[in-house]
């Protein structure tokens, strides 16, 4: 018989396997017909007011985690059920297979030195500004998106649905996607977008870390060191500005063996993210390595969901039963009592 854990293991696992094999739907994708009613809603609610961007951050995580409370309580009763839905969910918000699609879409254009073709297409992967980037910038760049995006498109969504379930999923998806809709330091977002941007910081404080030590054990995978991978992400993940993208952008690096990092245009503004690892520039090749990097990392984050999600299920059970001894034990002695004064 299948139980409450085990549904939702094996949902996590199906939806996984189902983003791999499928990828996302090219016409009404969930998460993009959330975006369009975010983006609806924003054009209504927005002040330059950080009090009145927390309360759209409210109402638009909430409203998505609170449909994953209605189908979490909806399968409490049906195990089958709850898998099901628990791997609908998992495949809406996964990602993975996507940023690997966009991954090879992006070598191609390098491997045949269509440096026009590979800047139109870094859109796809990231805000980067791309005029004046040559081969081995464009490689950096999307060799960089691919590290942060494997954190936020795949590794996070496993734990947070180990961790919470279908809302977890549902509402850990929402708040992604306002970052990158609103937590930008424009002049528009700067005050508005503030909550979305801490809310997903914090959101993913954890996963990104988990990302990157996943990535040094990876390392092999890519024909990397694991010792090499632990010592540039434990060395150079603070010169980056992002607590959470330089976590996972180090250990790349340092699997990789290349070099990442340094400064960068978005949207005419400039910024110096710091160097990350010791080697040489990164190519198409290392571009390529990073999709098989980031794959590795997703297939290890599922084990990782899949224990935790096991651990907390052996550790309710033995919480209920230490509740039901010591209820038991209490009725014993209420019982004794019970004897003795009616003896009297």
């Amino acid at each position: 018989m299948l139980t409450r854990s085990g549904a939702t293991i094996a949902g996590l696992a199906a939806g996984y396997l189902a983003d791999l094999a499928f990828g996302d739907p090219r016409r009404g994708h969930p998460v993009a017909l959330f975006g369009q009613a975010a983006d609806a809603l924003q054009r209504r609610m927005w002040a330059d007011s950080r009090q009145r961007g927390a309360a759209y951050a409210v109402v638009c995580v909430g409203g998505a985690a609170g449909v994953g409370v209605v189908a979490h309580n909806a399968t409490a009763r049906a195990p089958m059920a709850r898998a099901a839905a628990t791997a609908l969910a998992t495949w809406a918000v996964l990602g993975g297979h996507g940023l690997a699609r966009e991954g090879a879409e992006m070598a191609r254009p390098l491997e045949v030195n269509d440096i026009e073709g590979a800047r139109k297409r870094l859109s796809h992967l990231c805000g980067r500004d791309p005029d004046g980037l040559d081969a081995k910038e464009l490689a950096r760049a999307a060799t960089e998106s691919i590290a942060e995006n494997t954190s936020d498109a795949v590794v996070a969504p496993l734990l947070w649905g180990a961790a919470a379930g279908i809302p977890g999923l549902l509402g850990y998806r929402a708040l992604n996607t306002l970052d990158a809709m609103v937590g930008h330091r424009t002049p528009r977002h700067e005050r508005f977008g503030w909550a979305s941007a801490r809310a997903d910081d914090l959101a993913n404080l954890v996963p990104a870390r988990l990302s990157a030590l996943a990535a040094a054990v990876c390392a092999p995978a890519v024909g990397g060191s694991p010792r090499r991978a632990w010592r540039v992400w434990r060395r150079d993940a603070g010169k980056h500005p992002s607590p959470n993208a330089g976590q996972v952008e180090a250990a790349f690096a340092g699997a990789l063996d290349v070099r990442l990092g340094g400064v960068n245009s978005y949207a005419g503004n400039v910024e110096d993210r710091g160097t990350l690892g010791d080697g040489r520039a990164p190519d198409v090749a290392d571009l390529r390595r990073s999709v098989r990097l980031s794959r590795a990392v997703g297939a290890a984050s599922l084990g990782v969901a899949a224990i935790f999600v096991r651990l907390r299920a052996e550790r309710r059970l033995q919480s209920t039963q230490r509740t039901e001894r010591a209820t038991h034990s209490t009725q014993r002695t209420e019982s004794v009592f019970q004897r003795v004064g009616w003896r009297r």
